[in-house]
């Protein structure tokens, strides 16, 4: 395997040529990271991918910028018998090494900082920071105990031996930092990071169901300033077992395909709400905890659902550009919710999630304000 021109070429991909990420790029060997992984078939199925059986698919897949499923539920690929198919949603994942540098960046990262890693993973943003800033400066944490071994003997096998532990992020942090820059997604914001985190130190994080990154500077009180990026991402969310408990669109499965207690016509088209990433920002702020669903039939009929953890619930049907016939229920009226949110965006042009002013509490809870315009993620 000709590993070092891959990573060459994949550092001038996803790296400016002045930047101090270039060489760490070209230099971590990430397909030793991930020595397997799933990649989903045409028919929707999760298929085994071993780096070994195959080295020339192994160099083009590790070195691609592409993310890369490394768990399905509680099944590593790792662990995975030829054949095998797990059922659920992706546990883990090596992210897309444009996007772990551009979350580095957002960290405003020095030499002499102390740096936490949120979200171990496959390792590699931990061996970037590692590389580029020495072991002893990087600590990374994962709920998931094989991915912190795995990760550490990996790196080590590179001559790399940052701080790797394993503990639920979302509780008390294995030292204080300077800096802590997140791989997963969370909802709320943990006051641990803020108790963890030194005076005058900075986070960078991305609030869960949404494409929101959050960089906000802790204060001498306690708490945090800054603003969303004018930039977005998407991350898993943290977890705190070895999978997600199951959504709230499967635990109102039997439901919500009935007809609601309000039916009407909807104002715009169906659309994949979770594909459009500013309306589902909006969204989760407006309605917070709120699970979206899609399905495009071969006719070209599109049904959307949105479905609340309180029994709300709404299904919209329609033909592509067509007013939707909508189906609504429960407490709220969550259609008609998302159609204010695409009404402002029709009539304003733009939504307040982007380059947004934030304070954050000692708690962790966030406010965020634009003009008469305000939120709160708690």
């Amino acid at each position: 395997m000709t590993w070092q021109r891959a990573a060459a070429r994949l550092a001038t991909e996803v790296t400016d040529p002045d930047s101090r990420w270039r060489a760490p790029v070209a230099s971590v060997r990430r397909h030793e990271l991930i020595p397997r992984w799933w990649e989903r078939s045409p028919e929707g199925a999760w298929d085994l991918k071993d780096g070994a059986a195959d080295p020339l698919a192994w160099e083009q897949s590790a070195y691609a910028n592409r993310s890369k499923t490394t768990r399905v539920g509680a099944l590593h690929a790792d662990h995975a018998e030829a054949g095998e198919t797990p059922e659920g949603r992706p546990t883990s994942s090596a992210t897309l090494p444009s996007l772990v540098v551009q979350m580095l960046r957002h960290g405003r990262l020095h030499d002499g900082m102390d740096i936490l890693d949120v979200g171990t993973g496959s390792g590699y943003s931990t061996a970037l920071l590692a590389h580029r800033f020495g072991s002893s400066r990087v600590t990374s944490v994962d709920v998931d105990p094989y991915l912190t071994r795995a990760a550490a003997e990996r790196l080590g096998r590179m001559g790399l031996h940052p701080a790797i532990a394993t503990v639920d992020a979302t509780g008390p942090l294995p030292g204080r930092f300077d800096r802590i820059v997140s791989m997963v997604s969370v909802n709320p914001l943990p006051a641990s990071w803020l108790a963890a985190l030194r005076t005058g130190g900075r986070l960078v994080t991305v609030i869960s169901r949404t494409s929101m990154i959050v960089t906000a500077w802790k204060t001498e009180a306690g708490g945090a300033v800054g603003t969303t990026a004018r930039d977005w991402a998407g991350f898993m969310n943290t977890r705190h077992g070895p999978d997600y408990p199951p959504g709230v669109v499967s635990r109102f499965a039997d439901r919500i395909d009935q007809d609601g207690e309000e039916v009407g016509t909807g104002r715009y088209p169906v659309l994949d709400v979770d594909e459009a990433w500013g309306v589902r920002s909006m969204l989760e702020l407006r309605a917070p905890g709120t699970e979206c669903a899609y399905r495009e039939d071969g006719d070209g009929r599109r049904t959307a659902w949105l479905v609340h953890p309180d029994g709300s619930w709404a299904r919209a049907t329609g033909s592509k550009g067509e007013p939707p016939t909508v189906h609504q229920s429960g407490p709220r009226r969550l259609w008609d919710v998302l159609e204010r949110i695409r009404n402002r965006l029709n009539t304003r042009g733009g939504l307040p999630v982007y380059g947004v002013p934030l304070t954050i509490t000692p708690e962790g809870v966030i406010h965020l304000s634009r003009g008469q315009w305000k939120a709160t993620i708690a």
